[in-house]
């Protein structure tokens, strides 16, 4: 989305120009030559990693921005996988493709405590270089359909369309809380006409919302992807950090065509460790295998190094247990906050329940912006980012929403999370955070909301 072109606009043109260029196309879709396939001649880099490369330069010019644009852990990896890799540093050799033996098996121990999985058998597993990989080649190999739920993380569709796939998308609202309901998959189902194999992606819980699905709700849902044949990619990267540590996953209700997708990047904090794994149910051992064969062909194998610390730090459950709860709470204070200090100007949202991510709409502002000549999300954001200093992802296209619906993904994450966690340890689990935890312990995001909070109500005057 963005290039060297667009970011010399930030100091040279006006807020209002400015808003309305620098999210133009990148000159490299201007123009395409017939090395490139012709179905991708509108093909971008995701969106999120160039945004947040782009704040990044801007903060190391000099500029003070408050950035929620960028959505991984602020917390530092487990301290016990941390020891491990370093332990195993030397471990240099080719692993299986599907990953340690001793690692798959830690796997279903792991989700055994946590999702009461009793029957996962580590030979149902593949472990990959992130859950962002093994996403894609399920997608790549599968013969059929493929289905993406707006609001989207904003890989799915960009990676549906790179295995050659033209994604199918299912509309959520606001009204509903940005989750689907069954009447909602069976009215898309009807409207569309769609090949005989589908396969739905899930985010649970989700990103960009930051909602989660309740037990009843999949319950239902298990009954609308059953009547129409849809395998459900459940994409389950969130679920340790469910802040009432009580996720619940879809393969309990639709065990035989849910593949469960997860990995180390957030609740572990491992993000750049890139270790994901799918756990696969037996009716699907064919889609298995045309998996690990691709991975085979592809990437190999995951990391020796870091699938033995992973080993590890998976057999140690205490110690995962004491650091996902801990960190789950004080992301649960932060999301909080953000949401009762945004809704309290009028800007509509649902109350996180999981990860980094509210998706606040500021419909509040809309006719006011339009006033000033913005009307897009994309402009809208621009022009906070110049005004108040605040940079979050616009809703629009990336995340498969309008472009005139001013929804937005803020990620509340950036700050010092180890000294959150080590003030949280210090009080121990059975004592509640103070109130004043966000702002004498996440100061930043503190500070970010308000500036963002007072631009609202600014706007509100014009």
């Amino acid at each position: 989305m963005y290039d060297t072109e667009v970011i010399w606009w930030f100091s040279n043109k006006s807020t209002e120009s400015r808003a309305q260029t620098c999210f133009r196309k990148p000159r490299e879709q201007l123009t395409m030559s017939d090395l490139v396939r012709t179905d991708l001649a509108e093909y971008a880099p995701a969106s999120n990693l160039l945004f947040n490369e782009h704040i990044r330069d801007l903060i190391q010019s000099g500029r003070n921005i408050y950035h929620f644009a960028f959505g991984q852990s602020p917390f530092p990896v487990v301290e016990s996988a941390v020891q491990a890799l370093k332990d195993h540093a030397g471990e240099n050799a080719y692993l299986p493709v599907a990953g340690l033996k001793q690692l798959r098996q830690a796997i279903c121990d792991f989700h055994q405590k946590y999702d009461g999985f009793d029957d996962v058998d580590p030979e149902d597993i593949i472990v990959g270089p992130g859950s962002k990989e093994l996403i894609y080649l399920v997608m790549h190999v599968f013969n059929g359909d493929v289905i993406v739920v707006s609001p989207s993380w904003t890989t799915y569709k960009p990676q549906a369309r790179l295995a050659h796939h033209i994604p199918f998308v299912l509309e959520t609202n606001l009204d509903n809380a940005w989750k689907l309901t069954p009447r909602l998959i069976n009215e898309f189902v009807e409207k569309n006409k769609m090949k005989k194999n589908r396969l739905l992606i899930l985010n649970n819980p989700d990103n960009p919302t930051g909602t989660s699905y309740s037990e009843q709700e999949l319950q239902e849902l298990s009954g609308a992807f059953r009547k129409h044949n849809i395998i459900v990619l459940s994409d389950e990267i969130y679920s340790r950090i469910r802040y009432d540590q009580n996720h619940v996953s879809l393969a309990k209700f639709y065990p035989e065509r849910t593949i469960i997708s997860t990995g180390l990047s957030k609740w572990a904090s491992a993000g750049g460790w890139r270790l994901g794994y799918h756990m696969y149910p037996k009716q699907l051992s064919d889609l298995r295998k045309a998996v690990r064969s691709a991975a085979s062909h592809t990437y190999t194998s995951a990391p020796s190094p870091v699938q033995y610390a992973a080993t590890e730090m998976f057999q140690n459950l205490d110690v995962c247990d004491d650091y996902i709860k801990h960190c789950s709470r004080i992301l649960d204070a932060v999301g909080s906050y953000c949401y009762w200090e945004l809704t309290s100007v009028g800007v509509k949202a649902v109350k996180p329940t999981a990860g980094y991510y509210i998706f606040p709409d500021f419909e509040v502002i809309k006719e006011n912006l339009k006033r000033r000549g913005f009307k897009t999300c994309e402009e809208m954001c621009a022009v906070m980012l110049d005004e108040c200093g605040v940079a979050v992802m616009a809703g629009g296209p990336a995340f498969l929403r309008p472009v005139d619906e001013l929804t937005t993904r803020l990620c509340y994450v950036p700050f010092d999370g180890g000294n959150a966690l080590a003030y949280s340890r210090s009080l121990g689990l059975g004592t509640e955070l103070p109130e004043n935890f966000v702002k004498d312990y996440c100061t930043p995001v503190y500070n970010g909301i308000q500036a963002l909070k007072n631009w609202v109500l600014d706007q509100k005057k014009h």
